[in-house]
């Protein structure tokens, strides 16, 4: 069972259930997770990390790069949560509670059935 945060829109939308918990998704893939999210701050972020440190390995050497690099998807891992909540808001979603589930849908269902 994972937590979920449950968000509701105020257009009538579907809700949006984000789970509380790391994002391989975001881990493993971190520009392909922030375009598919519309997470465009991350995007940059993750942009501008790269592009430091490959900018930097002349300096720090590959190996060091290697790892801060590491450091860099695994911050994007745990953040991923947070980051698509804080976008949502943006959007004009509406916390609307968490909730228990093993998956998004049984999640959305809660909402779905609130109505």
């Amino acid at each position: 069972m994972t937590l979920y945060a449950l968000y509701r829109s105020e257009t009538g939308a579907l809700p949006e259930a984000v789970p509380e918990k790391f994002s391989w998704f975001a881990a493993l893939l971190p520009p392909l997770h922030a375009l598919v999210h519309g997470l465009w701050g991350q995007l940059a972020l993750v942009v501008l990390a790269v592009a430091v440190l490959l900018a930097g390995i002349a300096i720090i050497g590959a190996a060091a790069a290697l790892w801060l690099y590491l450091l860099v998807v695994l911050a994007c891992g745990f953040a991923a949560p947070g980051a698509r909540r804080r976008a949502l808001r943006r959007r004009g979603y509406v916390a609307a509670g968490h909730y228990f589930a093993a998956d998004a849908a049984l999640a959305r269902l809660v909402l779905l059935e609130a109505r």
